[in-house]
């Protein structure tokens, strides 16, 4: 009986757990302006809305520079120009195209090795509404130091009032969600872990 107890309440806490993540993502669009920023990144998905929002945030000058993270290979740099809409002057000098990032994970290592490189203290996350939290996660988690703001773009496709009504809605807030229970356990986990070892200590007590 306990087992099943445990078992229910665990249930219980998964089932609320849900209702708050996606009633998070409900409230999360439309996205007012996002402030100031020193960058932005754009996580490539099956829709264009994010490059094309992205871009959008570039010409109002909410940031000087875009890297948009995780192209397919195959896609080359005139093609996502046509994707985004943006003005040649302006996809030719802040417009920056990565192609190593295969997953949400891999984004924030691409993000993170350009931020680090450029040397930038803030940024712009443009991602769809259901991937924001999990992209947060690892974005936080890839940049500590750098201030990570988000600006989520509705999902056209997944009508965030009735999620549970459709195939599609019902089947992405449960993959997402769980993909978000993950990296969540293994970030928590990450903290744990011992503090960066202090610096050794000369023989007069002095940091060498």
């Amino acid at each position: 009986m306990r087992s099943v107890a445990a078992f229910l309440i665990a249930v219980m806490f998964w089932v609320v757990g849900l209702l708050a993540f996606t009633a998070r993502i409900e409230r999360s669009t439309p996205a007012p302006p996002p402030p100031q920023a020193q960058a932005i990144v754009a996580l490539t998905g099956n829709a264009d809305l994010r490059i094309t929002a992205a871009v959008k945030l570039l010409e109002e000058g909410r940031a000087p520079r875009l890297l948009v993270s995780g192209v397919n290979p195959d896609v080359t740099r005139p093609e996502l120009k046509a994707v985004a809409k943006a003005t040649e002057r302006l996809y030719d000098c802040c417009v920056q195209l990565g192609f190593d990032a295969a997953d949400t994970k891999g984004n924030a290592a691409e993000t993170a090795a350009w931020v680090n490189h450029e040397g930038f203290k803030s940024l712009i996350v443009v991602t769809a509404d259901y991937h924001m939290p999990r992209a947060l996660l690892e974005m936080r988690g890839a940049l500590p130091g750098v201030e990570v703001i988000p600006y989520p773009v509705a999902t056209a496709e997944v009508d965030m009032q009735g999620w549970w009504r459709s195939d599609i809605g019902a089947r992405r807030m449960l993959m997402e969600y769980t993909k978000y229970l993950a990296v969540l356990a293994r970030e928590t986990f990450l903290s744990l872990g011992p503090d960066e070892a202090p610096p050794p200590q000369s023989p007069h007590g002095k940091a060498k």
